[in-house]
């Protein structure tokens, strides 16, 4: 501001130099016209002659001067706020554009997390980031383009309370601390970068991720009912999936992430792990359904299997359409006996969710793909 003052003063001085000579000469003829019509009035005098006219003039070309100077000195001062360096400034306002290096501090810190706040759960919190991450975006519908993770919705009330959401806030607390360390991104973009540390984390494939989404208001709720219901069958699975714009195989790729996490009587109303490593991504779900034996569990919750041998596996309604329907089942059977072709179709199929809806400005072949604590 202090150059911009000298600036401006310079401006003046150069702009109208006869401006102070014409104001000072102007100023003594006001005072010394006043002196004399006080002197006037004293002695009782008039201070108008006849004929004279009706008031002083001044003198208008050093008005004109003066306006230029000021017009000239404020056109000066606002090319100095716009283009500081032509007066040898520079602009210390910097937006902040995070690249790749500022990502991958965030997955840092998350995985740091992970490591540290192992009394969740199974001992991680990494299944249900990958669960927040991924009813984030299965909201999405691609007649309307609404929904999808641009917009972490569920940060509000309407969308936060639906039932299939049950249980998440524990995820989007865990993330607070992570939030308040990096504030320049958004809740969007951490949710789901949120879900890539997850998976990676617990030995999954490696998930190229893509910056860019932005936080909106709750007018953006989705109706409740978007995402799956565990209690339905294979034409079911095949809307919730396909308005989402998915094929039967993409539809049973992403199913594998039920190789990770449990279920609880306090959230979704059923009970259990599907595996015996609920906190690793192997292709074990997939082996469990085709070579285990299941059964309907004799209990009062809602209507879940369990394995004949322990007993102490469950699947879902749906997990069990996947290996009934002929379509599916190919896929299952083709996942069980192959853990590389799991993880390739699912890091292509969990990209494409997490992506729905977002315009970005990031190109696809400029992901980034993060190191994880295992490299």
């Amino acid at each position: 501001m202090a150059s911009a003052s000298r600036s401006f003063s310079r401006a003046l001085r150069t702009a109208a130099p006869s401006f102070r000579t014409t104001s000072t000469r102007s100023s003594a003829r006001f005072v010394a016209t006043s002196q004399n019509t006080f002197r006037h009035q004293q002695r009782g005098y008039a201070t108008e002659k006849e004929g004279a006219p009706d008031k002083y003039e001044g003198n208008p070309s050093g008005l004109v001067w003066g306006a230029g100077a000021l017009l000239a000195g404020a056109g000066v001062y606002a090319l100095y706020t716009q283009k500081p360096e032509l007066f040898g400034q520079t602009n210390t306002k910097k937006i902040f554009t995070p690249r790749f290096e500022d990502y991958q501090k965030v997955y840092d810190q998350i995985a740091k997390l992970l490591e540290e706040h192992d009394e969740y759960d199974d001992g991680s919190y990494g299944p249900v980031l990958l669960r927040l991450a991924w009813h984030a975006s299965g909201t999405y519908d691609k007649l309307t383009n609404t929904g999808g993770s641009n917009g972490a919705t569920m940060r509000f009330a309407p969308e936060g309370d639906h039932g299939a959401n049950a249980g998440l806030k524990a995820a989007r607390d865990f993330l607070e601390p992570v939030k308040e360390a990096f504030p320049w991104i958004t809740y969007s973009d951490l949710w789901i970068l949120a879900g890539v540390c997850a998976i990676q984390e617990m030995q999954g494939p490696k998930i190229p991720y893509r910056a860019g989404r932005s936080d909106r208001d709750l007018s953006f709720c989705t109706p409740d009912g978007r995402l799956p219901d565990a209690s339905k069958g294979s034409s079911h699975i095949r809307a919730i999936f396909g308005r989402m714009g998915f094929d039967d195989r993409a539809m049973v790729a992403l199913s594998g992430a039920h190789a990770l996490g449990r279920c609880h009587t306090d959230r979704s109303g059923y009970s259990g792990p599907w595996t015996f490593s609920p906190t690793t991504m192997t292709n074990d779900y997939f082996k469990l359904l085709v070579e285990e034996k299941w059964q309907y569990k004799k209990w009062n919750g809602p209507k879940q299997f369990e394995d004949v041998k322990t007993k102490t596996l469950m699947m879902l309604p749906t997990d069990m359409e996947i290996i009934k329907d002929k379509s599916f089942k190919q896929y299952t059977e083709l996942y069980a006996k192959d853990n590389d072709a799991f993880f390739k179709d699912f890091s292509e199929a969990v990209v494409t969710l997490f992506e729905l809806g977002v315009p970005f400005e990031q190109p696809e072949d400029q992901r980034y793909t993060f190191k994880s604590s295992f490299d």
